[in-house]
C-alpha cells in the first residue's frame, strides 16, 4: 500500500496533472466564493473538460475542484455575510460578525488554518478505513447490494428536510427514469415511440439539468443579488501571531469536527452540510462559553470549516469502497469513473491502486494549494464573490449546454438538459426535493441488474431475508422510513407550537 502511495504522488507531481490539481483547486474557490454557484455546480462546468483526459488527470481535477470549493465558501460567507456555498452557511454565524468587529483577516485565516487541517484529517480517515471497508464489502452478493442500495436511497429521501415521502418519490423517478431504453435482455422500454430514447438517457445532461439549470432557474426567479454590498476595497491582511494563538486553542475541536465531518460525508446524501450544522452543534454544546456562539468566535469558524472540508475524505469512503455516492459531488465523481470505464466498489482498491492512491494524493496536494491560493489570492477571490447574477447565470447556462453536447456531439443531449432543467425546476417548486432523484439516477441500473441478478441465482424474494447482511440493510430501510416518519411529524408539531 504503501508503495502504491507513493507512486500515486509520482503520478500526480507530473507537471500537467499538477498544473490541473492548481487550476482545479483555484476554479473551487471561485465556484464556492461566489454566492448561489455551489460547489456541484463547479463540478458539473468542470466536468466536461475531463472527457479527452486519461483517468488520473481527470480524477486529480475534479478532486482538487471539490476541496477548493469546500474551503471557498468561506470567502463570501466571512467578507459579506452571504455563505458561497450551503456547507459553509454556519462559518457565516462566527466569521462575519468577527469581520464586522474590524478583524476580517482573522476570521479568514482562522477558516483557512480549520479547512486545511479537516482535509487532511479526512484525507487520513479515508486511507485508514477506505480500504477496511472495501476488505468486508467483498463479501457482498446481489441481494447484500440490493439491499444497501435501498437503504442508501431512502437515507436520503429520509434527510429531504422531513419529507420521507416526497424524497421517496423523487428517488422512484430517478430510477425510472434509468430504466428508459434498453433493458437487461436487450430489449427496448419505455421509448414512446421516440428513436432518440432507444439507449436511454446519458447520466450528464440529466445531471446538469435537473440540479445546475433548476438552480439557476430559481436564482433567475428571486432576481435580487444579494452579493451587491460594498466590499470591493477591502483590506485583507492576515495577524499570524494571532492565528496561530487561536489555532492552538483549537486542536479537540478541529480533530471532533473533522471526525464528525468524514462520518457525516460518509453517509448518502448528507455531506458538507449537516456536517456543518452538526459540527458546530456539536463545538457549542462542548464550549465552556456556548453564550459567545453567533458572536464572532474562532470556535464556530473552526468547528464549521473543519468538518465541511473534512467531509470530502469521508464521501469518497462508500464511493469508492460500495459504488454508492456519499452526496452529489460524488454522484459525479462516480460519473467519471464509470465514463474512464472504472467500476467503484469492493474490487477497486485492488484492481486500481494507483487511481486510488492518486486521490488520497490530490487531497493532501490540492489542501496544501488551497491554503497557499487563499493566503495570496485572498482579496481578488472576495472582488469575485460580487459578481453580479445577471452576468454569471448566462455564462454558466452556456458552459453547461457546451458539457452536455461534448459527451456525445448530440444536439438531442442539450434537449434532455433543458427538459429535464425544467422538471427539476417544477418538482422543486412542488416541494420534491431533488438530491434523492439524481441519486436514484446514479444508482437505478445498478439496482435493477442486482436485483435481477439475485433473482437469477434464486427465484425465491425470502432470500434477501434469509441472508443476515440483506436482511439488516433492509431492517435498516424499514428503520429509516419509520424514523423520517417520526422526524417529519416532531418537525410539524414543533413548527405548529411556534407559530401558536
Amino acid at each position: 500500500m504503501t508503495s502504491s502511495i507513493i507512486q500515486s504522488f509520482l503520478e500526480i507531481g507530473d507537471f500537467q496533472t499538477l498544473s490541473l490539481i492548481i487550476i482545479g483547486v483555484i476554479f473551487g474557490i471561485i465556484g464556492g466564493s461566489i454566492p448561489g454557484f455551489t460547489i456541484t455546480m463547479a463540478i458539473l462546468v468542470v466536468f466536461p473538460f475531463t472527457f479527452a483526459m486519461s483517468s488520473i488527470d481527470a480524477i486529480a481535477l475534479m478532486t482538487a475542484v471539490l476541496v477548493g470549493g469546500y474551503s471557498g465558501g468561506i470567502v463570501s460567507g466571512i467578507m459579506l455575510g452571504i455563505p458561497g456555498t450551503p456547507s459553509s452557511i454556519t462559518t457565516v454565524y462566527d466569521g462575519y460578525p468577527m469581520a464586522q468587529k474590524g478583524e476580517p483577516g482573522r476570521a479568514l485565516g482562522i477558516g483557512m488554518a480549520a479547512s486545511f487541517f479537516g482535509a487532511i484529517i479526512g484525507c487520513i480517515i479515508l486511507i485508514i478505513f477506505g480500504p477496511f471497508i472495501a476488505k468486508y464489502s467483498m463479501n457482498f452478493r446481489p441481494w447484500e447490494i440490493t439491499g444497501l442500495i435501498l437503504f442508501a436511497l431512502t437515507l436520503v429521501a429520509g434527510l429531504s428536510s422531513g419529507q420521507i415521502v416526497k424524497g421517496i418519490l423523487a428517488a422512484t423517478i430517478g430510477i425510472f427514469i434509468t430504466t428508459i431504453g434498453y433493458d437487461r435482455n436487450s430489449n427496448t422500454r419505455f421509448d414512446f415511440g421516440l428513436s432518440q430514447l432507444s439507449s436511454g438517457f446519458e447520466m450528464l445532461p440529466v445531471m446538469i439539468g435537473v440540479f445546475a439549470f433548476t438552480q439557476l432557474m430559481e436564482n433567475i426567479e428571486q432576481g435580487n443579488n444579494k452579493s451587491k454590498k460594498k466590499g470591493n476595497d477591502v483590506s485583507v491582511s492576515f495577524p499570524m501571531s494571532l492565528i496561530l494563538k487561536d489555532m492552538s486553542l483549537q486542536k479537540i475541536n478541529v480533530i471532533r469536527s473533522s471526525i464528525i465531518g468524514s462520518l457525516i460525508g460518509a453517509l448518502p446524501g448528507t455531506g458538507g452540510t449537516v456536517a456543518n450544522f452538526i459540527s458546530y452543534d456539536q463545538a457549542k454544546k462542548a464550549s465552556k462559553q456556548p453564550e459567545k456562539f453567533g458572536t464572532g468566535i474562532a470556535d464556530g469558524i473552526v468547528a464549521s470549516e473543519a468538518s465541511n472540508s473534512a467531509s470530502p475524505g469521508g464521501a469518497f469512503i462508500p464511493t469508492l469502497a460500495l459504488g454508492i455516492p456519499g452526496d452529489l459531488t460524488m454522484a459525479i465523481m462516480m460519473g467519471i469513473f464509470i465514463l474512464h470505464g472504472i467500476q467503484p466498489g469492493p474490487l477497486m482498491f485492488e484492481q486500481n491502486p494507483i487511481l486510488v492512491g492518486s486521490i488520497y494524493a490530490t487531497l493532501i496536494v490540492a489542501a496544501f494549494i488551497t491554503l497557499i491560493s487563499q493566503l495570496f489570492l485572498c482579496r481578488w477571490f472576495t472582488k469575485i464573490s460580487l459578481v453580479p447574477q445577471p452576468i454569471l447565470i448566462p455564462i454558466v447556462l452556456v458552459l453547461c449546454a457546451i458539457g452536455a453536447f461534448a459527451l456525445n456531439n448530440n444536439l438531442f443531449d442539450i434537449w434532455v438538459l433543458f427538459f429535464f432543467g425544467l422538471a427539476g425546476y417544477l418538482l422543486m417548486k412542488a416541494g420534491v426535493p431533488l438530491p434523492p432523484l439524481i441519486l436514484g439516477v446514479v444508482l437505478g441500473e445498478t439496482l435493477e441488474n442486482q436485483f435481477f441478478r439475485a433473482l437469477e441465482l434464486n427465484s425465491s424474494l425470502t432470500t434477501f431475508f434469509t441472508r443476515p447482511l440483506s436482511a439488516a440493510f433492509i431492517a435498516l430501510t424499514i428503520a429509516s422510513i419509520i424514523f423520517s416518519i417520526y422526524q417529519a411529524k416532531s418537525i410539524k408539531r414543533k413548527t405548529q407550537s411556534t407559530s401558536e
